[in-house]
């Protein structure tokens, strides 16, 4: 018997003919009829919604709540303006990455979006790290996501004022007779919104939704691939525990204020080791890969350089949008430039693959 929760919208997946695999502890839809690529493109022409409740939601309130979030997250939350939203990474001692996740600065509190894999870890880490706060999961509430250049078109349909929201930003939104919070942000590299709504109203949010014809069903499959051309880590592959943020290319995500000689810098775990990373360098940087041929070079492939094992795949698959394999994965630093010339190691054959920069595709974000 199957051990997998289920998320509010399950039955409305299976209903839709969606192929369903485990995901996290969730029985969630991988891919519909039409097929990953087909999903894939759609999303990018087009609008896809997707179910992302496996996802943690939760607040965090308290007297002074930026001051004690800071003191686990290596970002400037004091610099937030009210419903504007930023990437932030939960640290741990050993200047790893415990998770990767978004947070809003809302009027009373903040509101956070982690990893499905991680939310049981992430509770009790923010709890024991945040004992002056609050800290509340929302499961009563479903995530989805309605992606892709046409999207803001669909949404404003039934609400028109979701026009107003630029990228990284949020707000309290009625639709369709339910509260929703809505923010303009996403993980396919389009425009679109990530909409929390009651589990109750779920599935007839979505049967509204995709009563348009601008709008199909995507699948986990689709979000992956989406993500990958669009340069953006997968937590437990491209970033984890081991992994600094310097080594992860993801310095942009450490603001300038919490660096080395920022006025608030350091004071979160692992903030020695990442000082020292900025300051000397990492051995190892996250790349973009381009690959010889048509077939993909998937996650865990060795890369190597003259012989020489110098790094490994994290992340790669079919970039539908490019029409052609896309990876990323960590090299040695001193090999990591764009337009080095490696090799990945294929059921014991050496497969050209060459740095490139990311994204792959063009980021289509309305700032």
């Amino acid at each position: 018997m199957s051990t997998e929760k289920h998320t509010a919208l399950y039955d409305w997946h299976v209903a839709h003919g969606a192929k369903i695999v485990p995901f996290a502890g969730y029985a969630m839809p991988v891919q519909y009829a039409e097929g990953i690529v087909k999903e894939h493109l759609w999303t990018r022409e087009h609008a896809g919604l997707f179910d992302v409740s496996h996802m943690g939601q939760l607040t965090i309130s308290g007297a002074d709540v930026a001051t004690s979030l800071e003191r686990l997250l290596p970002v400037d939350l004091h610099g937030l303006e009210v419903n504007q939203q930023r990437y932030a990474l939960l640290m741990n001692a050993q200047g790893g990455i415990d998770d990767d996740l978004m947070l809003t600065r809302r009027a009373n509190d903040f509101y956070v979006v982690v990893n499905a894999a991680c939310k049981d870890a992430d509770f009790t880490k923010l709890q024991a790290g945040l004992p002056d706060c609050k800290v509340e999961w929302w499961p009563e509430r479903a995530l989805l996501a309605l992606q892709g250049p046409e999207a803001v078109e669909v949404l404003a349909a039934i609400e028109p004022k979701v026009r107003d929201l630029t990228f990284m930003h949020g707000g309290a939104f009625t639709l369709l007779g339910a509260e929703c919070w809505v923010s303009r942000s996403g993980y396919t590299g389009e425009d679109g919104y990530e909409i929390s709504v009651p589990n109750s109203k779920a599935a007839v949010f979505a049967d509204a939704l995709c009563s348009d014809a601008r709008v199909k069903p995507i699948g986990l499959g689709a979000r992956d691939s989406l993500r990958l051309e669009a340069g953006l880590c997968l937590y437990g592959n491209d970033i984890d525990t081991t992994t600094s943020p310097i080594e992860a290319s993801l310095i942009w995500a450490i603001q300038k204020v919490r660096r080395p000689g920022g006025d608030r810098a350091g004071g979160y775990p692992g903030a020695d080791i990442v000082a020292r990373h900025i300051k000397t360098g990492a051995s190892r940087k996250r790349v973009g890969f381009s690959i010889e041929g048509r077939a993909p070079v998937r996650a865990h492939t060795d890369v190597y350089h003259n012989g020489e094992k110098v790094g490994t795949i994290t992340s790669g698959g079919f970039g539908a949008t490019v029409n052609a394999p896309v990876a990323m994965g960590y090299v040695r630093t001193d090999l990591a430039a764009v337009g080095t010339k490696l090799t990945a190691k294929v059921r014991d054959k050496d497969v050209p693959i060459e740095i490139v920069a990311m994204p792959f595709v063009r980021k289509d974000y309305k700032k």
